[in-house]
C-alpha cells in the first residue's frame, strides 16, 4: 500500500510523526509512506489552494517533502509532481494538535487536506487529537491518537463506506482529550456546532501605533447536541464522521423548488 500524509500543523509538527508512525505500521514492509507537508504552520487555511502564487516544494528525505502551501496544495503537489500522477492507495491528513469538531472542520486544513484527496478520488481520512485538562498533564498529549489511530484505520479501511460517486466520502476522526487507556469505544457522529463558541476578531495597537486585529477562537469544551462530534470527544469517545465535499442543502431542495419555481 501506498500511503500519502500530510497534515496543517507543518512538516516539524509532533502531530505528524505520530502519524507518520501510525501510517508506517498499516503500509508494512511492503508498502511505501510518502509525506508531503506545509512547510509552515496553516491552520484554519480550510480547502484552500495556492492559486494565485507558484509554491515551493523542498525535498528534506527518503519520501519526505516540505511545500511552501496548504495542506490541499500538498496533496496536489504530491500527486501531481511529486509522485508523478502515481496515485497513492489512501491518504491521511494530522495528526492535528486540537479538535476538528463542530464548527472548526469548517476552517479546518486538516480536514481540507483529506476533502482535496477524495476530490481526486482517493479514499482519505482526517485525524485530530481534541486537547483539554485532560491531556496537559500526559508526557504524550497524542496518547489517545497514538494508540488507538491504526487500529480504527484499518477497521474503516475494512469496514467503512468508500463511495465512487463524483462527491466522494472522506472520514474526520477525532480523539478525545483524555488518555488512551481512558478512550472510549469509536461512534459514528455527525458534524456538531457549539454555539456562542464561533470565531471573532479582537483589535491591538502596535508599539508604533498601527492598530492590528488577532483572530479569537471561542472555548472548545462548550457542549454539542447528543450524537454530534463534540459531544462524544467530551464524553471520552472518539468521533468518526463521514463526510462530502458536496455544500448544497439536499433536505430542502424540493421544498425550496415549489417556494421559488
Amino acid at each position: 500500500m501506498r500511503i500519502l500524509i500530510t497534515n496543517d500543523d507543518g512538516i516539524n509538527a509532533p502531530g505528524l510523526e505520530v502519524l507518520e508512525e501510525i501510517a508506517a505500521r498499516i503500509a508494512g514492509t511492503e508498502g511505501e509512506v510518502w509525506t508531503v507537508a506545509p512547510a509552515f504552520e496553516q491552520s484554519g487555511v480550510g480547502h484552500s489552494i495556492s492559486y494565485t502564487r507558484p509554491m515551493m516544494v523542498a525535498r528534506l528525505g527518503p519520501r519526505r517533502f516540505a511545500a511552501e502551501g496548504s495542506p490541499a496544495d500538498c496533496v496536489l503537489a504530491a500527486i501531481y509532481d511529486v509522485l508523478q500522477g502515481a496515485k497513492p492507495d489512501l491518504v491521511l491528513s494530522g495528526v492535528n494538535r486540537g479538535n476538528n469538531t463542530g464548527e472548526n472542520v469548517m476552517y479546518s486544513g486538516t480536514v481540507g487536506g483529506a476533502m482535496e484527496a477524495a476530490l481526486q478520488g482517493i479514499p482519505a481520512i482526517a485525524l485530530s487529537q481534541y486537547m483539554g485538562p485532560g491531556t496537559a498533564d500526559l508526557d504524550d498529549p497524542f496518547d489517545s491518537a497514538r494508540t488507538h489511530g491504526e487500529p480504527l484505520i484499518r477497521r474503516l479501511l475494512a469496514s467503512g463506506i468508500w463511495t465512487e460517486e463524483d462527491y466522494r466520502i472522506f472520514y474526520n476522526v477525532n480523539f478525545p482529550p483524555v488518555s488512551a487507556s481512558r478512550t472510549g469505544p469509536a461512534r459514528v457522529t455527525r458534524q456538531g456546532f457549539r454555539r456562542d463558541s464561533g470565531f471573532s476578531v479582537e483589535g491591538q495597537v502596535s508599539p508604533v501605533g498601527r492598530r492590528y486585529l488577532w483572530l479569537k477562537g471561542g472555548p472548545q469544551h462548550t457542549p454539542a447536541g447528543p450524537g454530534s462530534d463534540v459531544a462524544a470527544n467530551l464524553e471520552g469517545a472518539i468521533s468518526v464522521t463521514p463526510c462530502r465535499a458536496d455544500l448544497t442543502a439536499h433536505d430542502i431542495l424540493a421544498d425550496l423548488a415549489a417556494r421559488i419555481e
